[in-house]
C-alpha cells in the first residue's frame, strides 16, 4: 500500500483551512467596480459592494495564475499565489519585460480572463479568488494572524 498523498494535520491546522475555505458572503464577493488599468500597464482595482477596495499589480496577477498548470508548478516550488518564480542563476541575466495582459476579458458574470503577452491564458480569475488573495493591509494582516506562528 502506498502513503503518497497522506499528510497528517493538527486539529488546529484542520480548524484554520476549514475556516478559510468557508465561502465568502456573496455582498464579498460581488464587485461594485472593475477597473482593468491596461492601457497604463498598472494592473487591476476593484470596488467590492461590501465597500472593500482591492487592487493588485499585473505582475502580481501573472504569478498568481489559478490555472491547474501554474498551480502545480506553486506547489512544487513552495510558492504562494503572486510569490515570484526563482531566477535561474546565470552569469549575464536576460531581460524580461514585466508582465503584462495583451487582453482583459469577462468570463461570465463570475471572473476575468486575461491573455498575457508572454502566450499564457488559461487562468480564469473569479471574484471570489481575488477577493481571497486580496493584497490591501489589512487582508494581508488578516492571512498573516490566521497562519502566523505563536510569540
Amino acid at each position: 500500500m502506498s502513503h503518497e498523498g497522506i499528510r497528517l494535520t493538527t486539529p488546529e491546522e484542520k480548524a484554520r483551512e476549514a475556516e478559510q475555505n468557508q465561502p465568502l458572503p456573496r455582498i464579498a464577493t460581488t464587485p461594485e467596480k472593475v477597473r482593468v488599468l491596461l492601457s497604463e500597464g498598472k494592473g487591476l482595482e476593484i470596488d467590492w459592494q461590501d465597500g472593500h477596495r482591492s487592487a493588485w499589480s499585473f505582475a502580481w496577477l501573472r504569478e498568481a495564475c489559478p490555472c491547474a498548470t501554474c498551480n502545480e508548478e506553486r506547489k512544487a516550488q513552495g510558492r504562494k499565489p503572486g510569490d515570484p518564480r526563482p531566477k535561474p542563476t546565470q552569469l549575464l541575466p536576460m531581460f524580461t519585460p514585466p508582465a503584462k495582459p495583451a487582453v482583459a476579458r469577462p468570463v461570465g458574470r463570475y471572473a476575468l480572463g486575461f491573455d498575457w503577452e508572454d502566450g499564457h491564458k488559461g487562468g480564469i480569475y473569479s471574484w471570489e479568488y481575488l477577493r481571497r488573495v486580496c493584497q490591501c493591509q489589512e487582508c494581508n494582516f488578516a492571512r498573516e494572524d490566521a497562519g502566523g506562528t505563536a510569540n
